[in-house]
C-alpha cells in the first residue's frame, strides 16, 4: 500500500509538470507601406492549470542559448571580458503575453531601449459570436468578432479544445481560438499543431557580478499601466538613446563600473566613440520605427 501511495504521488507530480502546447503561425506585415513584405514567426501558447504563456519559439531558444553561454563565461571567471554571441535568427517577435487563471489577469512583456516592461491589460475582449462555421485545420470552428487594441478582429474558435484562451491577449470564447485575423490582413495567427510537453523550467536570472549588466538580457521588469507605458514609448520615440546616455552618466565616474557601447554600421565598421555610437543608434532606431509602423496593438503606441 505504501509503495502504491508513493507511485500515485510520483504520477501526480509528473502530470502537474506537463503543459498543453499549441503552435501558431504568426504572419504579419510590419510596414503598412510595403504589404508584400510578410514576416512569419512560430509562436507557442503554453497552457496549464494556472494560466498561459504566449511567446516566440525562436526568441526563447536564442535567449536560453545566450543565457547558458553567459553563465559558462561567468563560472570560468571571465566577468571582465564577456562576449555574447546572438544566434543568426534570434526571433523577430520580442513580446510575450501571460494570462493568470481563473480571472485571466493579462500582462504584456516587452522592452524599450535598455528597460523591460510588464504592462497590465485593463480591458478584456468583448465578443460577438456569429453563426458561421468553418473547418480550420482538423478542428470544427465558429466565427466571432471583436474590437481590441485599435483593430477589428475576426476569430475562429473550436469547442473541440476545452480552453477559453487564445494567442496574444485574446480569450473569453467557449473554446480555443484556432485562428484570428485583423480586418486589414496585417496580423494573422493560425494554430497549426499541438502536443503535451514537459513544463519549461522556471526562468531564473544569471547571477551577475555587481558591476556587470548585459543590456537586453535579464533584468527585473518594470510593472506599469498602459497609460504609463504610452508615456514611456512617446519619450523613447522622441529620444531613442536617452536611457543609454543616462546609464553612462550614472556609471561613468565609478571605479567599479565601466559602461561601454559598441555598434557596427551597415558596412561592418565598428564604432566605439560614445557620441558616434549614440548617433548611429538613434539613426538606426528611427529607421526601424519608420519601417515598423503597423503594430499589432496601435492603441498602445499611438
Amino acid at each position: 500500500m505504501k509503495n502504491n501511495f508513493l507511485l500515485f504521488l510520483l504520477l501526480s507530480v509528473l502530470a502537474n509538470a506537463q503543459v498543453n502546447r499549441f503552435f501558431y503561425e504568426y504572419k504579419y506585415i510590419p510596414d503598412s507601406n510595403d504589404k508584400a513584405d510578410v514576416k512569419k514567426e512560430m509562436m507557442l501558447l503554453d497552457i496549464d492549470k494556472n494560466g498561459s504563456n504566449y511567446y516566440s519559439h525562436d526568441k526563447y531558444v536564442a535567449d536560453s542559448t545566450s543565457k547558458a553561454d553567459l553563465e559558462k563565461q561567468l563560472k570560468g571567471g571571465m566577468a571582465g571580458n564577456i562576449s555574447i554571441n546572438r544566434r543568426e535568427r534570434p526571433g523577430q517577435v520580442a513580446f510575450k503575453v501571460t494570462k493568470q487563471y481563473p480571472d485571466f489577469k493579462t500582462y504584456l512583456f516587452r522592452s524599450v531601449s535598455t528597460d523591460q516592461y510588464k504592462i497590465q491589460e485593463d480591458k478584456k475582449p468583448e465578443w460577438k459570436i456569429l453563426p458561421e462555421k468553418e473547418k480550420i485545420g482538423e478542428y470544427n470552428a465558429q466565427k466571432a468578432t471583436t474590437t481590441f487594441g485599435g483593430r477589428e478582429w475576426t476569430a475562429w474558435f473550436s469547442t473541440d479544445l476545452p480552453f477559453q484562451d487564445g494567442p496574444y491577449k485574446f480569450y473569453g470564447l467557449p473554446g480555443l481560438i484556432v485562428k484570428i485575423e485583423d480586418s486589414t490582413g496585417s496580423h494573422i495567427m493560425t494554430m497549426i499543431g499541438n502536443k503535451t510537453v514537459q513544463a519549461p523550467a522556471a526562468e531564473t536570472e544569471a547571477e551577475l557580478p555587481n558591476n556587470v549588466r548585459i543590456i537586453g538580457m535579464g533584468g527585473k521588469e518594470i510593472e506599469v499601466t498602459k497609460d504609463q507605458f504610452r508615456k514611456v514609448w512617446k519619450a523613447y520615440v522622441n529620444d531613442p538613446t536617452k536611457n543609454m546616455r543616462e546609464m553612462m552618466m550614472r556609471n561613468g565616474g565609478s571605479d567599479n563600473t565601466r559602461v561601454a557601447f559598441k555598434v557596427k554600421t551597415s558596412d561592418g565598421k565598428e564604432i566605439s566613440d560614445p557620441n558616434q555610437v549614440f548617433k548611429q543608434i538613434e539613426k538606426s532606431t528611427r529607421e526601424t520605427l519608420k519601417k515598423n509602423n503597423n503594430p499589432i496593438e496601435p492603441d498602445l503606441v499611438n
